[in-house]
């Protein structure tokens, strides 16, 4: 069962008025984790990732959604393993409640590793891409 519109805007006025400090929300196919005040929840620990040079870059999620390496169904993805990529160029989209959001790479550099499958949920700050100068 989704969510409509209606059922998120109401979720978004509850946490509005209410004085909760933090709210998860967790159902088959949908996970909400709301922090007020901007302060960051403390997160289990990742599986440790193999060692990456020093000089490698992230390109972390900066919000949570869907990851999407191409610009629509059928088209050839923003970037593969091996793309030269600058600091403007869009690598993905994550889609926000039917809302597109081009992800630009912020670094200058090769893309050396993709670590998400098209179509997967992402949450912020989450790996995407490795990029080496």
């Amino acid at each position: 069962m989704g969510l409509s519109n209606d059922d998120v805007t109401e979720i978004l006025r509850i946490i509005d008025e209410s004085e909760l400090d933090e709210l998860r929300i967790e159902t088959d196919g949908f996970s909400l984790h709301v922090v007020r005040n901007g302060e960051s929840p403390i997160a289990a620990p990742e599986p440790s990732a193999p060692a990456v040079a020093s000089d490698a870059h992230t390109i972390a999620a900066p919000m949570l959604g869907t990851f999407y390496r191409a610009p629509g169904p059928g088209r050839p993805p923003f970037v593969e393993v091996g793309t030269r990529v600058e600091v403007d160029t869009i690598v993905c989209i994550i889609e926000v409640m039917k809302m597109m959001n081009s992800i630009p790479a912020g670094v200058a550099g090769t893309i050396a590793e993709v670590h998400v499958e098209n179509a997967a949920a992402v949450e912020y700050d989450q790996p995407l891409f490795r990029v080496e100068p």
